[in-house]
């Protein structure tokens, strides 16, 4: 540890890209104290808002080995200040952020996660020293996170138990090939790694909704399907 001041770090991406899971670890193995809080935690707090982060940065500068603070969602505290749906509460909040983060410090270090970063208000950039893109998985990482999540939910099955189902109940895999898994990861470019582990999980229902708990290439394709059309329903949505 030589002193220096601390970089303040961005994680921006898609949903369910492991921006999260990144920080959460980060934080875990930095060998500082760490809060992790979320952008929707502020506006409950109303007019205590201000006095809660004065709280954080004041166990920050009392902390022999450094706070990491990561905010994650951090676009929904600490968007644009001109915006006109921000209330008077959580404006004040942001002030006093922007006040207790202003300087190059030793004491903290901040890491925000985002979806959208360009709601971020123009102080925040500022205060931005690294950024780290989460993109969504290519073919090859999807090639290898359904290898993964298929082992982890259907090869594997019954070993630990489960929340629907008995230790004992073992799923047999039938007729899946290397083709298949190539096949369903061509089909599911645009897919987050939280998606794809949403679908073998629900590839593995199925299987336990089976008569004989058995995995098909059949109904390998049934549920993919559904996960398709669903995600085209929610991307409606968001138009």
């Amino acid at each position: 540890r030589n002193k220096a001041p601390f970089r303040h770090l961005l994680l921006y991406g898609p949903p369910g890209t492991g921006k999260t899971l990144f920080a959460k670890g980060l934080a875990r193995h930095s060998g500082l104290e760490y809060a992790i809080l979320t952008g929707g935690d502020v506006a409950p707090l109303g007019r205590d808002a201000v006095t809660e982060i004065h709280k954080v940065f004041e166990w920050a500068n009392a902390s022999n080995r450094g706070l990491l603070l990561f905010i994650d969602e951090s676009d929904a505290f600490l968007r644009k200040r001109s915006t006109e749906a921000m209330s008077e509460d959580l404006r004040n909040a942001l002030n006093a952020f922007l006040y207790r983060t202003g300087e190059p410090t030793n004491k903290f270090m901040l890491v925000y996660a985002s979806n959208q970063p360009e709601q971020f208000d123009w102080a925040i950039n500022d205060r931005i020293d690294e950024m780290v893109e989460f993109a969504l998985p290519s073919k090859e990482e999807r090639v290898r996170m359904i290898q993964l999540y298929m082992d982890k939910y259907l090869y594997r099955s019954g070993e630990g138990g489960g929340f629907f189902s008995p230790a004992s109940t073992k799923i047999l895999v039938n007729g899946v090939e290397d083709s298949n898994i190539e096949s369903i990861a061509d089909r599911t470019e645009g897919f987050s790694g939280r998606e794809i582990s949403k679908l073998a999980i629900a590839w593995q229902a199925a299987a336990y909704g089976s008569a004989d708990a058995t995995f098909t290439v059949e109904l390998m394709e049934s549920v993919l399907e559904a996960h398709i059309e669903q995600k085209q329903r929610k991307a409606q949505w968001n138009d």
